[in-house]
């Protein structure tokens, strides 16, 4: 196999994926910062290298996702491992983890509750930034409790406990400050799942019936028995659920119910307090 330069391998899998998404697979290949490649253009990589490279490279010209191929993603400054055993952390989610943190005071003792904790990159950061709080991640997925067991060991938090189980059925008689979700919430039947990121992630943490409403619905019903008084809970939902999520609070006996957008200014998180605990 002839020897190139990082410009040239570069220069070559820009005609066949996004240059961005070429720099970051290098990037992984060579084990070096982003800026490296900018430095040193003119160095050769060595023929397994460059094999590696055009092996990625071949896979995400299929669509495979940048994240599984790298087996990690960037979520609130920090890094996740995940594999196509979990979802892959997006933007968009570090808003419910905003709205978790001004619920967690700094300095007090508080017990957080995440449910489909998937690489823990929820659970984590909150953990992360909240040091004196306990926080409990729950998921259904013996795979995704490991790959959250991992992340939590590598970056440093002791203050959290994975468990394996299916919602609150491991939380029998236990209490929390805060609830915290990014449940399953797209319809069996959307469209979306069939196109980018969504058609290698694992359904079963995208996809919930009740035309997308199931999981929000269950979550939102069983969180009142599960808090202490003036406790929160704070659920992630799709694009067009807001008003279903509200009301489904409101059911369940929620008071200052409220929806928030995201940066792109999509109503993504819905949450509500009890007042008095059941």
């Amino acid at each position: 196999m002839q020897s190139v330069s990082i410009e040239q391998a570069l220069l070559a899998s820009s005609q066949k994926i996004e240059p961005v998404d070429a720099r970051m697979l290098l990037q992984h290949v060579l084990n070096m910062p982003q800026a490296y490649l900018h430095t040193h253009p003119e160095q050769t990589i060595t023929s397994s290298q460059s094999q590696s490279f055009e092996q990625l490279v071949a896979r995400r010209v299929t669509g495979e996702p940048i994240a599984y191929l790298v087996g990690a993603r960037e979520f609130y400054d920090l890094t996740f491992k995940v594999s196509p055993a979990v979802l892959i952390p997006r933007p968009e989610t570090e808003l419910l983890v905003d709205l978790a943190l001004e619920r967690v005071p700094n300095d007090q003792h508080c017990r957080v509750l995440d449910l489909g904790t998937g690489s823990g990159a929820i659970a984590i950061t909150i953990a992360k930034h909240r040091p004196l709080t306990t926080v409990i991640a729950v998921d259904v997925s013996v795979d995704a409790v490991a790959i959250a067991s991992t992340n939590a060991k590598e970056i440093g938090v002791t203050n959290l406990k994975v468990i394996h189980g299916s919602w609150f059925d491991v939380m029998q008689g236990v209490q929390f400050d805060l609830i915290v979700s990014n449940p399953p919430y797209v319809a069996e039947d959307d469209p979306h799942l069939k196109q980018g990121d969504l058609r290698f992630e694992p359904p079963l943490a995208l996809m919930a019936k009740g035309n997308g409403l199931a999981c929000l619905q269950t979550i939102s019903a069983a969180a009142p028995a599960h808090l202490n008084a003036g406790g929160w809970l704070l659920m992630e939902h799709g694009y067009d659920q807001a008003a279903a999520c509200i009301k489904l609070l409101q059911q369940a006996g929620f008071k200052s119910t409220f929806s928030a957008p995201d940066l792109a200014g999509i109503m993504r998180v819905s949450g509500g307090q009890i007042e008095n605990s059941i």
